[in-house]
């Protein structure tokens, strides 16, 4: 996008008069998207953003500029924008040497998806509403959508990194409306990797147009959730949005930092239980928040945030770090080259345990099962969340039974971290997008089943 030439230019011209730090961040980046609804495409569309940020640090402060042009004059104008807000007085020439130069390239056996013609991936909506339209009459509305990105982005800063990669993403999904005589019910299921059009040789659109809808005819025959305090367990891949939320921001440093998260000063400390290990991991093959440097141009590493109940880190990027005499663990994000990075978490998950999932269930006397979480709102300073229950059953006598209404999960992050009783041998993880600060990124979110001893339910039934 950029040559190296140009970028050692523009980086000098950054940091030129009083200039501590800079970088460029440049991006080139191509989407597609395919909407099906009510048995006919609703949406069909495609985008193209690019261009650059260019952001300059000096002291506390950081100016930032981002610039459509990426011709050697627009990026000097950027810099000179970005300078004029970060700089203090002083005067001095810092020359700009690029040591560093880290290149990823596609693996040969990716199918990119501008390779693949529209009509194909209609298919696909069409093959997914009429599968699950086919599992019940009671099924009355499938809405299906697909959506792709070939994200090539080039990082070079003023401490010699020059790093480039390349990111392609598909993501496909199917919402299934059911009626009866309770009402309305829904079920969701989504399939999305960090890889091309092969993904379809490995998911299974059927079994999760089929999945859907069988969850939401399911919940037509709900009981009211049980309301107050009792054991649950969560399924395997299904509760890890919940330590995403409600654990995994108050671990990141900004916060930390900002004193805003439950978590500061406790690295050393036992924080949850000795079965939890909390592991952050932008390298795991193929998944949602997988990238090979992260958005300022670190290499992606695994990062062990707790460790047999015990704090060990937080996550870093590259700012906070400096500031802390420390090197970042690469989880500087950012959404587009329109935005500033920050902590961010990439692929975040519980280390399975040893136990089988049916023994957890066996030995519950009652309590509730949680088979999938919707959303949920979380106090980082606090650690206190409210999550919805969006497939749920009761437990009784060791046994799975009836399915419950949607209700709330209620809690306190670190309290439900230390009251984890059980962890089993099933790990899986799903995708998300995370939202922090105005700004969406890919993630992945993991654990095998677990059972935590007590949480609020805020179901309409008594306990």
């Amino acid at each position: 996008m950029i040559s190296q030439e140009v970028v050692q230019k523009v980086l000098a011209a950054a940091v030129a008069r009083g200039g501590e730090f800079a970088e460029i961040f440049a991006e080139d980046k191509k989407s597609s998207s395919a909407a099906f609804d009510d048995g006919k495409v609703e949406e069909l569309s495609s985008g193209v953003s690019r261009g650059a940020g260019i952001r300059v640090v000096v002291g506390d402060t950081t100016g930032f500029a981002h610039t459509a042009d990426l011709s050697e004059t627009g990026l000097l104008r950027a810099a000179e924008a970005a300078r004029s807000v970060a700089m203090s007085a002083g005067s001095g020439t810092k020359t700009v040497a690029l040591e560093q130069r880290s290149e990823h390239l596609l693996s040969k056996d990716i199918l990119l998806p501008s390779q693949v013609g529209k009509k194909e991936k209609i298919e696909l909506l069409q093959q997914m509403n009429h599968v699950a339209r086919s599992t019940s009459g009671a099924i009355k509305q499938v809405s299906a959508g697909y959506g792709d990105s070939h994200r090539r982005i080039l990082v070079a800063n003023t401490d010699g990194v020059f790093a480039t990669d390349e990111q392609v993403r598909t993501r496909i999904a199917v919402s299934v409306v059911a009626f009866g005589d309770t009402g309305m019910q829904t079920g969701y299921e989504t399939a999305a990797f960090t890889m091309g059009f092969e993904m379809f040789e490995d998911v299974d659109i059927e079994e999760l147009a089929s999945l859907a809808a069988n969850r939401a005819v399911r919940k037509l025959s709900a009981r009211p959730a049980p309301s107050g305090t009792l054991p649950v367990v969560l399924q395997g891949g299904s509760g890890g949005i919940l330590f995403h939320e409600a654990c995994g921001h108050g671990l990141e440093a900004d916060h930390i930092i900002k004193d805003s998260s439950v978590y500061k000063g406790k690295v050393g400390e036992l924080v949850a239980s000795p079965l939890i290990t909390l592991v952050d991991d932008g390298t795991v093959h193929r998944q949602w928040g997988t990238a090979k440097i992260d958005d300022e141009g670190k290499p992606s590493q695994r990062n062990v945030l707790i460790k047999d109940g015990v704090l060990t880190d937080y996550m870093w990027d590259e700012l906070r770090a400096r500031k802390s005499n420390r090197a970042s663990s690469g989880n500087g994000r950012r959404q587009s080259y329109q935005h500033l990075p920050m902590v961010r978490m990439t692929n975040t998950y519980l280390l399975e345990g040893s136990e089988k999932p049916e023994t957890i269930i066996e030995n519950t006397k009652h309590g509730v099962y949680v088979a999938r979480l919707g959303g949920g709102q979380v106090n980082t300073a606090t650690g206190d969340f409210v999550f919805g229950m969006t497939e749920a059953y009761l437990i009784e006598d060791g046994e799975i039974t009836e399915p419950l209404r949607d209700a709330n999960l209620i809690g306190n992050g670190p309290e439900v971290l230390k009251n984890i009783d059980a962890v089993a041998d099933d790990f899986s993880i799903t995708p998300g997008t995370c939202g922090k600060d105005g700004q969406s990124v890919p993630v992945g979110c993991g654990q095998a089943t677990v059972r935590i001893t007590e949480v609020t339910i805020g179901g309409t039934a008594n306990g």
